[in-house]
């Protein structure tokens, strides 16, 4: 795999939403015979990081840009070289060239996805850019940019990315709403996951991911029988 990096290759890093249900982030580089797909990840992954629930919001989606980056770098061999923003802070970030080589680069593709200011994708493209992955991109779309001060607020972003939002949302309900609660967040009252534990979960998934962002192969049996 680092032969082929060698090679000069055009290299694409794809965004994608399924149904509202999972994350999926690619590496791919074209080629005459089609697509040809260097590395993947997906949030529905993660529960092997510790996160099993809230795997669509915004800091899920920075976990699985985070899962990809650290992949691709390891299948690369580059990730003890390029070790990326390790804490993050929610401020921009962008790798710097190491002596013995160039960072891994690759374009974004969001396809069909509104690019709007906060709009999960750009979470994902944190958590690649934090993960070592060197990608054109302008601050101007993750969470926490101000449009009137043209300058993004990383106290904000991060709150975001550590799900500060998300805990937030959760002691609105618990002091307006509490039935609502117990509904909307069962698995995380099931879990229990209150909204002062949510930024260590996450500080938790992202050291996990670094740790080994190998693939693992599913060990749940195919079916017997197809359904039409």
């Amino acid at each position: 795999m680092a032969l082929l990096y060698g090679l000069f290759l055009l290299y694409y890093i794809v965004f994608r939403y399924e149904t509202n249900k999972d994350v999926v982030a690619q590496i791919i580089s074209a080629s005459i015979a089609g697509d040809l797909v260097l590395a993947a990840a997906y949030a529905h992954e993660l529960p092997r990081y510790g996160l099993q629930v809230g795997l669509t919001n915004y800091a899920a989606a920075y976990c699985t840009g985070l899962l990809l980056a650290r992949r691709v770098l390891k299948i690369l061999e580059m990730d003890e070289e390029y070790q990326g923003n390790v804490e993050a802070t929610g401020e921009d970030y962008s790798v710097e060239p190491a002596e013995s080589r160039r960072p891994f680069r690759a374009l974004l593709d969001v396809g069909l996805v509104r690019t709007t200011t906060g709009n999960r994708v750009f979470g994902a493209l944190k958590g690649a850019l934090d993960g070592g992955l060197d990608i054109p991109h302008s601050d101007k779309r993750f969470a926490g940019f101000k449009k009137d001060d043209k300058q993004l607020d990383s106290e904000v972003h991060r709150k975001y990315i550590y799900g500060g939002h998300v805990a937030d949302y959760m002691r609105s309900l618990i002091e307006e709403e509490p039935e609502k609660y117990q509904s909307h967040f069962s698995e995380y009252v099931k879990r229990g996951i209150g909204p002062d534990e949510i930024e260590e979960l996450y500080k938790k998934v992202h050291t996990a991911i670094r740790a080994d962002p190998s693939f693992k192969k599913s060990t749940k049996e195919p079916p017997k029988e197809h359904k039409r």
